[in-house]
């Protein structure tokens, strides 16, 4: 079964568009994983506008299941990445003003930062994952990176699923089929919902994570947190 790692971020913007406690991140965070979820995800930014530096150390004895730690690779964040040691690091080639991720890596033109990079955290004992666009000719370069997981930016997929969901997947389709021949792992991100998850999660070969944070938080507000999650379960379950 493919896990669900569930992205707090959003619970970062609301409590930090009022100051205080309130919403509680780690509160959240203990919550998401009591109702079934199998991770928890975070992006933490240089400007601090939704998670805090504060928030990844208050967060990561709370997390007894996955912790992944997404973001742009600059000092700062690979000092603080090997200071917690978290389960995964998901390398973002976001820039410092972007609201949301918005492409993968280059691995080709990257090639030699992102190979040195993985190393540091490999040998820390910390999982790695690339964002990549679907792209297949992407993959080798990725392979050759050392990393150990992909992570597909799925933002094209979610767009296109309504109009043609066959030709909006099919990038991915063939870009895990290079990744699961050269051995890498898959997880997939952005964009994901209620509505387009199941497809997805059926039709990739050997998914082994999506992170989903905006949709899943958003749909909480309607249906709550604890059954949105189950919902995302259910739509992960292969019976």
């Amino acid at each position: 079964m493919t896990k669900l790692s569930v992205n707090i971020n959003k619970i970062a913007t609301l409590r930090n568009a009022r100051g205080g406690e309130t919403p509680s991140v780690t509160e959240a965070a203990i919550k998401i994983q009591e109702f079934g979820g199998q991770g928890i995800t975070i992006h933490p930014r240089p400007d601090e506008r939704h998670i805090t530096r504060k928030d990844v150390y208050d967060l990561k004895p709370l997390v007894t299941t996955e912790f992944n730690i997404e973001g742009n690779p600059h000092q700062h964040f690979i000092d603080m990445v090997l200071d917690v040691k978290p389960e995964q690091v998901t390398l973002v080639p976001d820039a410092d003003d972007a609201i949301t991720s918005n492409a993968g890596w280059d691995t080709k033109k990257h090639l030699d930062y992102l190979t040195e990079i993985i190393a540091e955290f490999k040998n820390a004992g910390i999982r790695t994952s690339i964002f990549l666009d679907p792209l297949p000719e992407l993959v080798e370069y990725a392979a050759k990176t050392g990393t150990d997981r992909i992570e597909l930016y799925t933002e094209a997929y979610a767009k296109n699923y309504v109009s043609n969901k066959e030709l909006a997947i099919k990038p991915y389709y063939d870009t895990a089929v290079v990744a699961n021949e050269f051995g890498i792992g898959i997880n997939a991100g952005h964009d994901l919902s209620l509505e387009n998850l199941k497809y997805f999660s059926d039709t990739i070969p050997n998914l082994l994570e999506v992170s989903i944070g905006h949709a899943l938080i958003s749909e909480a507000l309607y249906m709550g947190l604890e059954n949105t999650v189950q919902a995302y379960l259910k739509r992960l379950a292969k019976w």
